[in-house]
């Protein structure tokens, strides 16, 4: 018998987007529907709070490898059907290119994210938050969010972003795991038909564009729950 197919769900954003909290919420939320699942946490985070810093530019790539390796560590833990992934190398790729001028990492990057089974890019309608250790900016978040959406539409990388605060954000991820695993995690929403088809925005590089359509069918959803709301 052939071993059953992982599924590998990786969160991507800058900093202060809410994956660490989404990604925690979201192992929470399969474990107790049953579903064996393993949370990767951001190896760069645990990182900067050991050292005190921030990395410097020779250090970026096994920093990059050891996320790829934890996560793939994860994804062949006997039994295991789900992985989260707060954060994966491309993001590590991302911050080298803003605050290096160094895109070595992105081919790597873009290779390893070509065998995850869902993309999950974190929408930026959530407010900064500083951390007190090393967030920036609302411009760096969004300039690593820029970075990251250019990559992905360029490699022609399927993605889906969620947006909402706290339980709206994990209802939407729900949704586009079940979509990928083929069963219903939430109740069903014409909103987001089961994540079958893309944003309009996933080839949009405007966050607000993106933001304004989700407003949009969300509206309508509430006004006519008959109609087929899908972009």
């Amino acid at each position: 018998m052939s071993a059953a197919v992982v599924l590998t769900v990786t969160l991507l954003g800058g900093e202060s987007t809410g994956k660490t909290t989404l990604a925690q919420s979201l192992h929470r939320q399969l474990t107790d529907q049953g579903i064996d699942t393993a949370l990767v946490p951001e190896h760069l985070r645990d990182w900067c709070a050991l050292h005190g810093r921030a990395p410097q530019s020779h250090e970026q790539a096994a920093l990059a490898a050891e996320q790829a390796r934890r996560i793939d560590d994860a994804a062949a833990q006997p039994g295991v059907r789900v992985v989260i992934a707060d954060t994966a190398p491309l993001v590590i790729a991302a911050y080298s290119e803003l605050y290096f001028n160094d895109l070595s990492l992105y081919p790597g990057a873009i290779a390893w994210q070509r065998r995850v089974g869902l993309t999950l890019l974190m929408g930026l309608d959530l407010p900064w938050v500083p951390d007190g250790l090393f967030r920036e900016s609302p411009a760096v978040r969004e300039a690593t969010d820029a970075a990251i959406r250019h990559q992905l539409q360029t490699a022609a990388l399927p993605y889906q972003t969620v947006y909402g605060q706290g339980e709206a954000r994990s209802r939407q991820a729900l949704r586009a795991i079940g979509a990928a695993l083929g069963q219903a995690l939430t109740p069903s929403d014409p909103a987001w038909p089961q994540g079958r088809r893309p944003w309009n925005c996933d080839k949009c590089s405007d966050p607000g564009c993106e933001h304004r359509l989700f407003t949009q069918l969300l509206s309508q959803h509430h006004n006519d729950s008959d109609n087929d709301t899908a972009p």
